[in-house]
C-alpha cells in the first residue's frame, strides 16, 4: 500500500515543475541557502566525501556544483585488463541480462521494448539480444557517467517524456518507466560493436548533460531531437567521463549481441563503482 500511494502521488505531481524548482534551487549560489542544503544533505545522506577533490562540502559554489564534484586522481581506475567493460557510474544494479526478443526486463511482471527505449527502431534491431546492465544511482552516489569502453559517438537522441522517480518502488509499480521517462541515448562504435548509453532522467532530475554538448534535457521547447557526429569527432578511452546527471538518477548500458559476457556477480542489488570490471568484451 505504501508503494502503491508513493508512486499515485508521483502521477497527480506536476513532475516537470517540480524539477524546474529543483534546478533553480540546486544553482543558488547564495551563500547561506546553498550552504544550508549542502549540510542537510551531508547530514541526511551521510556522505563521504573523503574521495572528493575539494572534500570541504560547503566549499562548492552551488549545491548542484556539490553534487557533480569531481574525485580525486585515481579514486577509480580502470581496469587491469584490455577486454574488461568497466561499470559507467556508482551505483546498484537495478538489473542486467539479455535483451531478449528486444525486451528488458524491468522487475517482476515488468518488462520493456528496446526500440520504445533508444527511440531508434534500427539501433534497437543491431542491439536486440546483447548484454544491458541497468544501474541507479542513489543521492548519495558519484554522479558522473564514464565510458565502459572505448567508443566513438555516432548518434545523441533527446527524448522527452515522465520523470517518475527511478527508485525500486517505483520501479516496481510503473510500467515501462524507463522507457517513458525523459532521456537522452548515446549511440557509440566500439571495438565490441554497437554501444547505446541510456540516461534516464527522474523526479527532480531536470537536466543531463553530455561533455560534449553540455546541458541536454531538459530540452526548450520540450521535442525530441536528433544529433548526428561524423566518424572520429567524439572519440572516448574507457573511463573517460561522458557525462552527468545534476541529481541522481539511471543509466541503462546495451551492448551488441554475441560481443559482450557480463560478469556472473552483476546481479539485482549488487553495488558497483565507476572502473570496476563488470563483463568482459569478445
Amino acid at each position: 500500500m505504501t508503494d502503491r500511494l508513493f508512486v499515485l502521488v508521483q502521477y497527480l505531481l506536476p513532475q516537470h515543475g517540480v524539477s524546474r524548482f529543483v534546478h533553480w534551487a540546486t544553482r543558488a549560489r547564495t551563500r547561506w541557502f546553498k550552504n544550508l542544503l549542502i549540510r542537510a544533505f551531508v547530514r541526511g545522506f551521510r556522505v563521504d566525501m573523503s574521495d572528493a577533490a575539494e572534500p570541504q562540502a560547503t566549499a562548492y559554489p552551488t549545491f548542484n556544483a556539490f553534487f557533480t564534484r569531481a574525485l580525486i586522481a585515481d579514486a577509480r581506475p580502470t581496469p587491469g585488463s584490455p577486454l574488461a567493460i568497466a561499470a559507467p557510474v556508482d551505483g546498484t544494479v537495478s538489473q542486467a541480462g539479455l535483451a531478449a526478443d528486444g525486451r528488458l526486463f524491468q522487475a517482476k511482471d515488468r518488462d520493456y521494448g528496446l526500440a520504445d527505449l533508444l527511440g531508434d527502431r534500427t539501433l534497437a534491431t543491431h542491439l536486440s539480444g546483447g548484454a544491458f546492465a541497468t544501474i541507479y544511482l542513489a543521492p548519495y552516489d558519484y554522479h558522473r557517467i564514464h565510458m565502459p569502453l572505448d567508443g566513438e559517438l555516432r548518434r545523441m537522441i533527446y527524448l522527452p517524456g515522465r520523470l517518475f522517480s527511478v527508485n525500486a518502488a517505483t520501479v516496481r509499480s510503473v510500467p515501462r518507466l524507463f522507457a517513458r521517462n525523459e532521456r537522452v541515448v548515446c549511440c557509440f562504435d566500439t571495438a565490441a560493436g554497437p554501444l547505446a548509453m541510456v540516461l534516464v532522467g527522474a523526479l527532480n532530475v531536470g537536466s543531463i548533460e553530455t561533455v560534449w554538448a553540455g546541458e541536454v534535457a531538459p530540452g526548450r521547447p520540450r521535442r525530441g531531437a536528433v544529433a548526428d557526429y561524423a566518424p572520429g569527432e567524439i572519440v572516448l578511452a574507457r573511463g573517460e567521463e561522458m557525462g552527468r546527471f545534476n541529481m541522481g538518477s539511471t543509466v541503462i548500458a546495451v551492448f551488441a549481441p554475441g560481443r559482450v559476457a557480463l560478469a556472473p556477480a552483476l546481479t539485482a542489488g549488487a553495488p558497483v563503482r565507476v572502473g570496476q570490471s563488470i563483463g568482459d568484451t569478445s
